[in-house]
Order: C-alpha cells, then structure tokens, then sequence
C-alpha cells in the first residue's frame, strides 16, 4: 500500500466514525493507534506515551484550564449580567443600539473566556429576550449574537489559538497578539453593519422608551463600574503580559486570580458559584487535554508515514498550482468541514497536514493561524450543520424559528469573509503586533 493511500484510508477511517457518533478524541487516537500497530507492529504502543510526555511536558498547557476557569467564574458570578445593563443604558438611545451593546458585549465575554460557547450562552440566555422584548428584528438580533459568540475563538485570550500554537509548535503569546487586530476589526465591522442598516430600517432596531431612558446620571455612572472589573482583569492579564512583565503562564494565573477577587469583592463567591465554576472547568479542560493528546499522536503516524510530503508533490508538482490556490482549497475545505465539525476537531484532523505545507509554501505561520481561526468562524455558522447555528437553536425562545436562525447569518458571513479577505491581502494586521511586541 502506498503512502498516500494509506494517508487517504487514514482520513476516511476517522470521517466514517465521526459521523457515527463517536467523540473526536475516540476517533482521533483509534486510528492513530490503530494504524501505527499495522505499520510498526508492537513498538508502535510507545507512540501514545510519546505522545503524552510531550504534551505534559510543554509548559504552555497550564492557561488552558486557568482561562477556562477565569471565563466561567465571571459568567456564574453575574458580572456578566451587569455588563450588559451597563451597555443596555449606554447605548438604548441610538438605532440598534442594544444590537451594537450587544457586540460590545461579545467582545468582552471574548476577552474574559476564549471560547464562543460561553459567548452564545450570554448573549441568548441575557441580550436575546431583553432585544426581543424590545421590538427588535428577530432574524437580525438572532444573526448578531452568533456572529458576535464566534469572537470569542479569535479575541485574546482565545482557546483554539493556544490549541492551534500546540499542534503546529507556534509561539501561543504570537498568535494572540495576532488575532487582536483582525478580531477588533470584525467586531468593527458587525458594528457599522448593524449601525447602518438600522438607520436605512429603524424598525429592525428601535431605541428604548423614554421612560427607559430616562435614567439619572448618577446611576449611569454606576453602571458604568460594571465594566471596571473585567477591563482591570483584561489588563492585568494581557497588559502585563504584552510588556514583559510576566509570562503567557503567570498571565493566565492573573487572570483567573483576578476573577476570583472580583466575585469575592462582589459578594457572589458562594459555594454554588465554586462549584458550578470547577465542574465546567474540569469538564472542558479534560476534553481539550484528549484532544490534544490524541492529534500528537495521530500527526506522529502521519508525518512518520510521509504523507505530508507526498500531498505537497501532489498539489505543487503534479498540479502545478500556486501557493496561493493552494492557500484558498485550503481554506475552502474548512469551510467545508465546518459544516460538520467543530473548530477542534477540524484543527487537529488537517493541521498535522496544512501546518507543514504552509511552512513549505513560504506563508507565514502564525499569519496562517489567523486565518484558520477566521475561517472557523464562518465555518461555524454555515449550513446545514454549522456549530453555532445548532447551539443557537437549543438556546433560542420558541418564537425563533429554524429558519430564522439560517437567515439571520446570510449577512455576517458576508461580513465575516470581507473580513477575512482583508486579513489576507494585507497580513500586516495580523503581524503588525506580534513585530512590533517581539520585533519578528
């Protein structure tokens, strides 16, 4: 059997139990596992524990569950809740203005999680109803919400980029400071969307009533302290962090230090709220490590059997496409498999794959890590099976139907691959920072 057929039986294998049903770790590590003991015989049973030595040996692991923890912490505490109040009073007097709120939200839920799953649970559990209530367009506000979650896989302290820095060996404090800009940009661009189309269709996003409004100064100031907590938490963090003043790991222990102090000083530390926070913590942290645990494996037997280079003879000598073709069926492909897959699952069944060829191409990358995460984030709101289109329906009121929920995307997509265009063309957005912090 040849080396590509064998990397193309490995591929179908692990879809085929994907689609079963199976969790992704399963299927990730049976066929490593099992087609290392076919290819090497009883020597390939070293392989996991190779594995598993080098991801508990690479430091870097430790802010994955001290993020985690600091996300969950504030949003079972309630900080989130007086987040939204504040943008809820701040912004109710312009034309969509819960809707832009409602972005500014996302971007903060982004900074203090990482991940878009603790973003879509605030924004339909808080901002959903309250906007509906309201007399906002359904279809709009139900396309805000997920298009704003999906920030939370590209703002720092993003979770899929410190995976992604596991996987292809990339510096993670690099790929934050390079989603920033991009993911500052997108929110940006939700923000004039929504801005405009309100004001060319007022009845999508009308302002609050006055008697809502009418709100004294001294209250608005309080409710502006809603928003001190997170942005000293996010600065210590990241702040710290950007001028050298602590490490990628110390940062991540700042950040989950400070969202303790924070529901301590906001009298909301109960037991409940430990508990809640710990379990789901555990919860994720644990799946991610199997994840992980089960790529390094399967990309030793990949990259052992040469498969890599046999795709890259494959796209560049037979087909004599550019870099850049190749770059864009790559990107399409995640697209593709996004329908399906969640960002995880889709980075740790192609990276051992993509990464390696990227390098050969001569892209940058840490540029190529944003980009992967961008396109993750169209891929999950793409039809018939995106990610957050399903998540949104378990969370959605029953007056917002199926088919509200696929319309509601159709302009965010567009948004989201203009941005994605622009990251492309000029990929100092993407690099600006990370060369002006580590002089790359």
């Amino acid at each position: 059997m040849t080396h590509e057929l064998i990397a193309i039986t490995m591929f179908g294998t692990m879809l085929v139990m994907l689609l079963t049903g199976q969790r992704v770790f399963a299927a990730i590590g049976f066929v490593a596992a099992g087609t290392a003991l076919l290819l090497y015989g009883q020597g390939a049973i070293e392989m996991p524990f190779n594995a598993a030595f080098k991801l508990f040996n690479w430091f870097p692991l430790l802010t994955l569950p001290l993020f985690i923890f600091m996300g969950y912490m504030l949003s079972e505490s309630g900080i989130a809740d007086d987040l939204y109040k504040m943008f809820h009073v701040w912004f109710g007097n312009i034309k969509g203005g819960l809707a832009i709120g409602t972005i500014g939200l996302m971007v903060v839920i982004s900074a203090m999680n990482g991940l878009s799953v603790a973003g879509m649970a605030i924004g339909a559990s808080i901002a959903l109803p309250e906007m509906l209530r309201r007399g906002y367009d359904k279809v709009m506000i139900t396309g805000v919400i997920q298009a704003g979650s999906s920030l939370g896989i590209l703002v720092p302290p993003s979770v899929v980029l410190v995976l992604y820095g596991m996987i292809a060996r990339q510096p993670v404090g690099q790929l934050w400071l390079a989603g920033a800009v991009p993911g500052l940009m997108m929110a940006t661009l939700f923000v004039v969307y929504i801005a405009v189309r309100c004001r060319l269709q007022p009845h999508l996003g009308p302002t609050l009533s006055r008697e809502e409004l009418d709100v004294p100064f001294a209250e608005k100031l309080r409710l502006l302290s809603a928003g001190i907590i997170p942005f000293l938490i996010f600065f210590c963090m990241t702040g710290l962090f950007v001028m050298g003043i602590t490490s990628l790991v110390e940062s991540s222990a700042v950040g989950a230090t400070g969202a303790l102090l924070a529901a301590l000083v906001r009298r909301r530390l109960t037991f409940a709220v430990i508990h809640q926070t710990v379990k789901k913590t555990l919860g994720i942290s644990c799946m991610f490590l199997w994840i992980i645990l089960a790529a390094l494996a399967f990309g030793a037997v990949f990259d052992g059997i040469g498969a890599v280079r046999a795709i890259e003879s494959l796209f560049i000598t037979r087909w004599e496409l550019t870099p850049w073709q190749v770059l864009l069926m790559m990107q399409l492909s995640y697209i593709f498999m996004g329908m399906f897959l969640d960002d995880t699952a889709m980075l740790v069944i192609v990276a051992p794959l993509y990464v390696p060829l990227v390098i050969a191409l001569g892209f940058d990358p840490i540029w190529y890590g944003v980009l992967y995460t961008i396109t993750c984030q169209i891929a999950y709101m793409t039809p018939p099976f995106g990610y957050n289109l399903f998540l949104m329906r378990a969370m959605a009121p029953k007056e917002v139907s199926l088919a509200d929920i696929y319309r509601s995307i159709v302009p965010f997509v567009l948004v989201m691959t203009f941005g994605l265009i622009l990251v492309m063309v000029f990929p100092q957005l993407a690099l600006w920072l990370p060369s002006l912090v580590y002089g790359r």
